[in-house]
């Protein structure tokens, strides 16, 4: 953790004092715990808004910076900030990234290869086949995928990823404590189970308000090579994350529909203003300069030298990531045996560790023996 951490927490949690107003601090400052003990002169010689300072003045008096630390990690929550070097290197990449991510779950896929998939909230059926093929596409690529967790196409992606054995982030933009919409709070769970991410730039108590969905927006572009949209009205808010991934240096990618649908109005002006027109995965892999990954299957004389515990894991690893518990409980072996036999086949490459004890099958076309199966 970075040194003076609960200062910096506890600025953080002052209302109207975002990152780029709190990165000015800091560099004034040099350390959170002078910025929070600093006097009200100093602050107002920095030009901050009338209603910060006062904000500043009104939580130091009863906010105490280590005892919210506390608070924070015993609910469960993670803390990453911008200067921690684990902290996602696409998104530090953009002019107001955020200072701190607080998140449940697996971080260490925050820093793999990412694509951002959005949409509208009413979704059509049309939209829903779409997004789930393309996103079940995405996931055989091996390409984690960043959504808002909001209604229609963000949950029908982040649904279609875990039911495909893949990985998701869920950027939020209340605080974790507050799923919104609340009716996701089992989806969020999930996508946590199955080596997901949930996160928010937001403390973990910070409620709806006006403006956390286009600023929660930044942060999915932000994290992704690029954001598809795969359906959405002209005036949807999707559109707002596929701008700030032009303003971010990032590719935009959209689905063609019926010039019939209210929906397909977004995507179709996307497309006009240059927008990459997506059909198949295979044209975001492309225009990114990404491989397909094609599943590949063991031949029989290499299946053969297996133990038949190491076949029963390959076998329950065939279609997605599990975590070890998971593994020794429905195996009905102990977790020692079942964490020797997955290290000797990451060893030999056969399986991938994807992080926090979770594993996903991943035979390299290259291993002598193994014959390739398109998916």
């Amino acid at each position: 953790m970075m040194k003076n951490l609960s200062y910096l927490l506890a600025l953080h949690s002052i209302e109207g004092l975002g990152s780029v107003r709190l990165k000015m601090l800091l560099d004034y400052f040099e350390d959170p715990k002078l910025a929070w003990e600093a006097s009200k002169k100093e602050w107002e010689s920095l030009r901050l808004q009338r209603r910060v300072i006062e904000g500043w003045i009104n939580v130091r008096k009863k906010l105490d910076p280590e005892d919210y630390l506390q608070r924070i990690l015993k609910s469960g929550v993670g803390i990453l900030t911008f200067f921690d070097p684990d902290y996602p290197a696409l998104l530090k990449q953009i002019y107001d990234a955020p200072l701190i991510l607080y998140f449940k779950g697996n971080k260490k896929i925050l820093n793999q290869k990412s694509i951002g998939v959005v949409g509208t909230r009413q979704v059509t059926g049309y939209g829903r086949a779409v997004t789930e093929k393309l996103t079940q596409e995405l996931v055989e690529a091996r390409l984690v995928i960043v959504s808002g967790l909001a209604r229609g196409v963000d949950s029908i992606a982040h649904r279609t990823v875990i039911d495909n054995g893949g990985l998701t982030v869920a950027v939020l933009g209340a605080g974790l404590n507050n799923i919104y919409p609340p009716e996701n709070l089992r989806l969020s769970q999930e996508i946590i189970d199955k080596g997901g991410v949930v996160l928010c730039e937001n403390p973990p108590d910070y409620l709806i308000v006006p403006g956390v969905f286009p600023s929660r927006n930044r942060i999915i572009s932000g994290l992704s090579l690029g954001v598809l949209v795969t359906e959405a009205a002209k005036d949807s808010g999707s559109l707002i994350t596929a701008r700030f991934a032009l303003e971010q240096g990032r590719e935009v990618f959209a689905v063609p529909g019926p010039i019939t649908s209210y929906f397909s109005a977004g995507p179709a002006n996307l497309i006009k203003e240059g927008a990459k027109l997506v059909t198949s995965a295979e044209d975001i892999l492309s225009e990114l300069g990404i491989g397909a990954n094609k599943r590949v299957t063991l031949s029989a004389s290499e299946e053969s030298s297996f133990s038949d515990l190491e076949k029963q894991i390959l076998k329950f690893l065939e279609n997605e990531q599990k975590h070890i518990d998971e593994i020794s409980k429905k195996l009905n072996k102990p977790s020692s045996e079942v964490s020797a036999s997955l290290i000797k086949l990451e060893i030999q490459g056969i399986i991938k560790s994807l992080g926090g004890g979770v594993y996903i099958k991943s035979f390299p076309a290259e291993k002598i023996g193994f014959s390739k199966s398109s998916s």
